[in-house]
């Protein structure tokens, strides 16, 4: 049966509005963003509480790390993301957070100094890896390990330069790199070489040296 032609255009008009509204996040991301200095993207749990260790030692990475001249972008929630700009302000540091719409867990904390507000994951996670010089990946969910994956298939298929990709806290990590080695990599879906991409990191001051060492030239992307 054929469809009804007034509710094709209803959809094509509706496509074309959500068009408009993605080309216009994209544009004031690009505007608010331009002239930041050099940054790190940090993720994490929104669930970390701010006694955690994971949550000390993010507020640590961003401190060291605006000391050494970064500013710092996450995705302006609570938990990890919050101890990421917590650390930027206590430095007085560049504080980004890249806010995403979300029925639960999302509140925007109060240590954003630059906030963005976003409703499609895509344009976000453009703006993650478009101004970041590095990825600091810190323990946390499926929201967490999409972000990481964005930066690595990015990278694998050199669609951007390389810039470090650090996974915090080997305990939590090791079994997730172990199942890529024994199941991918057996698999013949993931050549092994491509894992050198990553790495992983157990102190803050660990991260903040690899960081230094690796993003010494300018990075450009996308």
């Amino acid at each position: 049966m054929a469809k009804d032609p007034s509710s094709l255009d209803l959809t094509t008009m509706q496509d074309a509005w959500r068009m408009f509204k993605v080309t216009s996040e994209m544009v004031e991301g690009f505007e608010q963003l331009r002239y930041l200095p050099k940054c790190v993207s940090i993720f994490g749990s929104a669930r970390a509480k701010p006694d955690s260790k994971n949550y000390k030692d993010t507020v640590a990475i961003a401190e060291k790390l605006c000391d050494r001249g970064y500013g710092i972008i996450t995705g302006g929630g609570p938990g990890l993301m919050e101890a990421g700009n917590l650390g930027a302000c206590n430095k007085n540091g560049t504080s980004v957070g890249l806010h995403i719409y979300l029925p639960h867990e999302q509140s925007c904390n109060e240590y954003v100094k630059t906030r963005i507000n976003f409703r499609y994951f895509f344009v976000r996670k453009l703006m993650f890896v478009k101004y970041a010089s590095a990825y600091v990946v810190m323990p946390g969910g499926i929201g967490t390990m999409d972000e990481l994956s964005e930066a690595f298939v990015l990278m694998q298929t050199k669609r951007i330069e390389l810039f470090p990709i650090i996974l915090y806290d080997s305990t939590f990590w090791s079994g997730l790199l172990d199942w890529i080695k024994t199941t991918m990599v057996d698999a013949g879906y993931i050549d092994k070489d491509e894992l050198d991409l990553i790495t992983m990191k157990d102190t803050p001051d660990e991260v903040v040296d690899y960081i230094a060492r690796h993003t010494a030239l300018p990075k450009r992307c996308l």
